[in-house]
């Protein structure tokens, strides 16, 4: 399976050096270090993956430890992808855990099909174990990459020019290139998406593809799921930064993603939304924000803590969890995850065979 993986690259690396018009490879800032070593499973990397539509970066994909190619398994794509399996090889040695996690869960469920006995129930409320994509950032583009582009592109021409000048608390630009989101998504939706689907043994429907982030990772996650609902069935938005950038005087970005949100919220009957934030940091400026965002939920038949038999969640189940004394980092997006992983891995409603999906959607 290596030496597949590796060829197409190969291949596919040729192909858009010699034509891409922009040099897909010229704005890479990734620095290599050694693999992920997960406590749970294992990570194969796909080195420095090139797009037509991004800078190249590399993908860390985590399988369990009994990956099974006879098997199906759910996608999970999450941002930020250096950050989630081994702390040992993080720019602030911490991670999200998400390998001990998903093990747990996947073990979970291995165990009880293996102790079913009642087949009638069988189908009742079906679980599947998953993979885990993570998308690596290249660095200086993630702001860029991350920042809905159509919440952008509805601001006027002054809002826009001022957004453009942010500064980070250190006095640094917030904002290195232009934003570029809309082909970020192209990129996971179009390249890495169907190379996954093709590569590894997985269920193709959104019903067993989430999407998921911290932060502007938190952002793109909910802008995503948004901008292709018949992709992604389950947005997990992790201190989602609803600010934009990092001053709140006269900042007109929360009420432009509110309005975006409220006019582009998928249907409640086959998709499901997971909110967090703490209180402390940065996670002190989510508050309000997110209360507008729960309200439109509400409204839109989006249903909270609401279940079936054997723990199946009903269609347009939505969950907004506050941590008090929790601020923005890793340890707390480990606890979150931990917390919802069952929330988030039950599959949403299907209404279409996922055997019968176009892998490439």
């Amino acid at each position: 399976m290596r030496f597949t993986i590796h060829s197409y690259y190969f291949c596919l690396l040729c192909f858009l050096c010699w034509t891409s018009p922009n040099g897909v490879f010229s704005q890479a800032t990734l620095v290599q270090p050694p693999n992920a070593a997960p406590s749970q499973g294992r990570v194969e990397r796909l080195n420095y993956f090139p797009s037509a539509f991004v800078t190249a970066r590399n993908v860390d994909v985590w399988l369990p430890s009994d990956y099974n190619p006879e098997k199906k398994y759910g996608v999970i794509y999450m941002h930020d992808g250096q950050n989630l399996f081994d702390g040992n090889s993080t720019w602030n040695q911490q991670e999200w855990g998400i390998d001990e996690s998903v093990a747990a869960y996947n073990s979970s469920i291995s165990s009880t099909k293996k102790n079913q006995t009642d087949s009638s129930n069988s189908d009742l409320s079906p679980k599947t174990e998953y993979i885990v994509v993570g998308i690596w950032n290249d660095g200086v583009n993630r702001h860029s990459n991350y920042f809905p582009q159509k919440v952008y592109e509805s601001l006027t021409a002054k809002e826009k020019a001022a957004i453009m000048e942010a500064k980070r608390q250190n006095q640094s630009d917030v904002f290195h290139n232009p934003i570029n989101s809309d082909d970020y998504l192209k990129f996971i939706v179009y390249e890495l998406r169907p190379l996954i689907n093709k590569t590894y043994s997985t269920h193709t429907d959104p019903a067993h593809t989430i999407i998921g982030g911290s932060s502007m990772g938190g952002l793109i996650s909910m802008y995503g799921i948004c901008e292709y609902p018949g992709v992604f069935g389950t947005a997990a938005c992790f201190s989602t930064h609803w600010p934009g950038i990092f001053e709140m005087k006269n900042n007109p970005i929360p009420d432009a993603m509110v309005r975006y949100f409220k006019n582009k919220i998928p249907d409640p009957i086959d998709h499901k939304f997971l909110f967090t934030h703490g209180t402390e940091g940065l996670d002190a400026l989510y508050g309000p924000t997110q209360k507008r965002i729960d309200q439109i939920m509400a409204k839109s038949g989006y249903e909270i803590d609401k279940y079936l038999v054997d723990g199946a969640f009903l269609a347009g189940e939505w969950k907004t969890q506050v941590d008090q004394g929790l601020g923005h980092e890793e340890s707390t997006w480990q606890k979150q995850f931990k917390d919802n992983i069952g929330f988030l891995l039950m599959p949403t409603p299907s209404t279409k065979d996922p055997d019968m999906l176009d892998t490439n959607q």
